[in-house]
């Protein structure tokens, strides 16, 4: 929809248009004063009133421009916060996923830490172990090898003793013989005195 003012320069234009033009000239013309006047008058008036409403228009546009340059910078700093937030977040998770992995690594550590000295020790165990087992089956195969060697020196001890009480017992057996015997012994060994041995 066209203002005023464009419609009385509009006029204004179709005035001159149909105005005369004056005798042998090609740029000038007739016009008539008053209508002319009155064209321009009008054009005048309407001109501030024109010139408000588009200050006014202006004022509008400048004002939303405004509110939409606030707007759009709310938005802008509301999705900084986001974004700050976001990457906040992510830097959080990235350090939480560090921290777990560096707990997991340390506890692995430790727990093969563990693990080896456990072996270390449970081997130190087995040797210590297998070496008083050792020293025990050492001295116990001593004990009874002198246990033997003693057996045999008491054995060796009895059988003589038992063979010097096998001759004692032959010896009397000897002299015990029957009369008969002891009379022909006798008879044969006149003078001669017989003792038997007791044991």
């Amino acid at each position: 929809m066209s203002s005023r003012i464009e419609q009385l320069i509009d006029e204004l234009e179709e005035y001159i248009e149909s105005c005369k033009p004056k005798f042998m000239s090609n740029s000038e013309i007739i016009v008539n004063k008053d209508e002319i006047d009155e064209l321009l008058r009008e054009l005048r008036m309407k001109t501030p009133d024109e010139i408000k409403r588009y200050q006014k228009i202006i004022s509008n546009k400048e004002a939303i421009l405004n509110d939409a340059r606030a707007k759009a910078e709310a938005l802008i700093n509301e999705t900084n916060i986001k974004t700050n937030e976001l990457i906040s977040e992510h830097e959080i998770m990235q350090q939480a996923y560090a921290q777990a992995n560096e707990v997991v690594t340390m506890a692995s550590k430790q727990a093969q830490e563990i693990l080896d000295k456990a072996t270390i020790e449970a081997n130190e165990l087995r040797m210590q172990a297998a070496r008083y087992t050792e020293e025990q089956l050492a001295g116990l195969e001593n004990i009874i090898l002198s246990s033997i060697q003693s057996a045999s020196n008491h054995y060796e001890n009895l059988l003589g003793s038992l063979n010097q009480y096998k001759e004692v017992i032959q010896s009397n057996r000897q002299a015990l013989q029957p009369m008969e015997d002891l009379e022909e012994i006798s008879a044969n060994t006149a003078g001669s005195n017989n003792s038997i041995n007791v044991i």
